[in-house]
């Protein structure tokens, strides 16, 4: 990567970030579909939307790979690339059909809270994948990319899925993140972003946050699961 040798490298310090978030709540989720009373559609509602937003920001996270990662990856990262990119990928297959399931069951549990066991059961096995395929991610992909891909290109993942989102799920997304993210990390994150959410997201984002998660965790301050 020639071309890129004095280019400023990524921080993938903002992928463990985001990871924990998402093994704090995938942890959560069956639990929370399981708690809820068959026939309590206020309350299947609520689990069913918050639900609904991770599976979006995981489908996102992984299509962002697939299109920006592996392929930069695969062109510059030689044997230590090509011995664990296709294996990634395979996970991302078996994550996808998990996701599938849970997206599949999702609507119905969703309108009628009946059906909520199949439903947890889905969630488990997305879980049981999606922790695998992270801890390979962390071991042997992370410090590739941090060394092969450049930080505008390291950037582009995340202005997919910002891209690819509805504008007000962003700020909450982006709560969730924060919770038990590292304050530096989030400041370099939000170093790219305009003035406005620079200023005013490290206050928004975690009281919309806080709210979201007394409303479905029944408390603002879940347990912080992390790594």
């Amino acid at each position: 990567m020639n071309s890129a040798v004095s280019e400023r490298m990524a921080d993938v310090r903002d992928m463990y970030m985001a990871h924990t978030m998402m093994r704090r709540e995938f942890r959560l989720l069956p639990q929370l579909v399981r708690d809820v009373t068959p026939g309590d559609i206020k309350r299947a509602e609520i689990v069913g939307a918050h639900a609904e937003l991770l599976c979006l920001v995981l489908h996102l996270h992984h299509e962002g790979e697939d299109l920006v990662l592996w392929p930069l990856l695969l062109e510059r990262g030689g044997q230590e690339a090509t011995s664990v990119v296709p294996g990634m990928e395979e996970q991302h297959h078996a994550i996808e059909r998990a996701h599938a399931t849970v997206t599949a069951l999702l609507p119905s549990w969703r309108a009628t809270a009946r059906g909520g066991d199949e439903l947890a059961s889905a969630l488990d096995q997305l879980l049981t994948v999606l922790l695998e395929h992270m801890a390979l991610e962390e071991k042997e992909i992370l410090p590739l990319a941090a060394k092969h891909v450049t930080a505008a290109e390291w950037e582009q993942m995340g202005q997919h899925g910002m891209a690819k989102s509805p504008k007000k799920t962003l700020p909450l997304t982006f709560g969730m993140v924060m919770y038990e993210g590292d304050p530096a990390v989030v400041k370099a994150v939000l170093a790219h972003a305009p003035l406005p959410a620079r200023l005013l997201m490290p206050h928004i984002g975690p009281r919309l946050y806080a709210s979201h998660a007394k409303r479905v965790h029944g408390t603002p301050t879940p347990p912080r699961l992390g790594s």
